[in-house]
């Protein structure tokens, strides 16, 4: 197996991508924030104390997208053309999911899932003065589109 961010002698570098032609791609990924029902409760009934945490995690979820080289010392700087980040309620937590798209030279994936950890952590910050044992669980890519590998899709296996 050959990792594409090593060199001959091991060390890490960033891959060239110069010469690749940019195409439309995609990834989406998702996440679960698990947190007290009382939480959930206070979510569904907006009576958390610091405000709209859907509405902030959606906002932090897409800003997230955009800095992912600033983050990722390897990752490409690439246009983040679309970013929809969606945020739900469920019976016991909070689920994450969020499409980056592109036109570029390399994928979205390490931007997808940027997205859905800091809408992840976004929602923790707004709510660990209620719920200190609020934890992001469940994070992955679970599909892409575009690109030299092509389609790929999966579900995220249950714990």
């Amino acid at each position: 197996m050959k990792f594409t961010h090593l060199n001959d002698a091991g060390a890490a570098y960033m891959v060239d991508v110069t010469d690749k032609q940019p195409t439309v791609r995609s990834a989406t990924a998702q996440c679960e924030v698990r947190c007290s029902p009382e939480v959930i409760a206070a979510l569904r009934e907006g009576r958390v104390p610091k405000g709209d945490v859907l509405a902030v995690a959606r906002i932090a979820g897409i800003a997230a997208a955009k800095k992912v080289p600033e983050l990722l010392p390897l990752a490409h700087t690439i246009g983040v053309h679309g970013c929809a980040v969606e945020v739900t309620l469920r019976e016991q937590d909070v689920f994450i999911e969020a499409t980056v798209r592109t036109a570029d030279r390399t994928g979205v994936e390490m931007e997808a899932l940027t997205a859905v950890n800091v809408a992840a952590l976004a929602v923790i910050d707004m709510v660990k003065g209620v719920d200190r044992s609020a934890y992001i669980r469940r994070a992955g890519i679970t599909a892409k589109s575009g690109g030299r590998s092509g389609d790929w899709t999966r579900t995220l296996p249950e714990d």
